[in-house]
């Protein structure tokens, strides 16, 4: 039977970063996060029954990917960045993925035992890879969401975040309310140039389909798909 569910983002190519990212100390040790993945997963999901052409960059997760994305499987921040890299150009990129902050410097090439006596780990920076795609240029992403996840001030960090980072919209989430990791549910605010709009709690399936009507108004009120088909009919 043919499918006759409105896809208002038919002919937008959207990118997802979701999951954690996991950062080799030693051969069996890493740094990493409690991140789930299931938010990402969602909004992939619901980007794909919108109708977009959705690719989904992946941090280690045992959450399945849902039918239809184009999933690029990756471990640390390094290797999400060169697989967000080279998905571009994309009309909208939505960076949930929770990516670590540092990584050590010199992972080590043998396991690190406790008889050779206390190891001191050199951290260094990762990617920002969030920042990156905001930066203005001719392959920025129209529409950059950023996903901040806090525990204290987080509206306050998420909209500082926002100006900070260079992106379109955050959203915010308090990650210090119970259940919120691996759990199915959260309360998140959607942060704008207009200001800070909370939603209720709810499903994260559900926060997934708001967002994503929110996207797709967006996509409409600012011509995007044209934008897109004109684009790809001059080349």
């Amino acid at each position: 039977m043919p499918n006759h569910t409105p896809q208002p983002l038919a002919g937008v190519t959207a990118l997802v970063t979701t999951g954690p990212t996991r950062e080799p100390i030693d051969p069996v040790r890493y740094i990493s996060n409690r991140s789930s993945g299931k938010t990402g997963l969602a909004i992939a999901r619901s980007l794909v029954e919108a109708g977009a052409r959705t690719i989904v960059v992946c941090g280690p997760t045992i959450e399945p990917a849902p039918a239809g994305v184009e999933l690029l499987p990756v471990e640390t921040a390094a290797e999400m960045r060169e697989a967000c890299a080279a998905a571009l150009p994309v009309d909208v990129a939505v960076c949930v993925a929770a990516v670590a902050d540092w990584r050590v410097r010199q992972a080590s090439a043998e396991k690190l035992t406790r008889s050779a006596g206390v190891t001191t780990l050199e951290l260094v920076a990762n990617p920002d890879i969030l920042h990156e795609l905001s930066r203005p240029g001719p392959r920025r992403p129209q529409l950059v969401v950023g996903f901040a996840g806090e525990t204290g001030l987080v509206l306050e960090r998420a909209v500082a975040k926002r100006r900070r980072k260079g992106c379109d919209w955050i959203v915010a989430n308090d990650l210090a309310a119970p259940g919120v990791f691996g759990g199915e549910h959260n309360r998140v605010a959607l942060i704008t140039a207009a200001g800070v709009e909370s939603w209720p709690l709810m499903a994260k399936t559900a926060i997934a389909d708001r967002l994503v009507d929110r996207i797709a108004g967006h996509v409409t009120d600012n011509h995007l798909v044209r934008h897109r088909r004109t684009e790809c009919s001059a080349r």
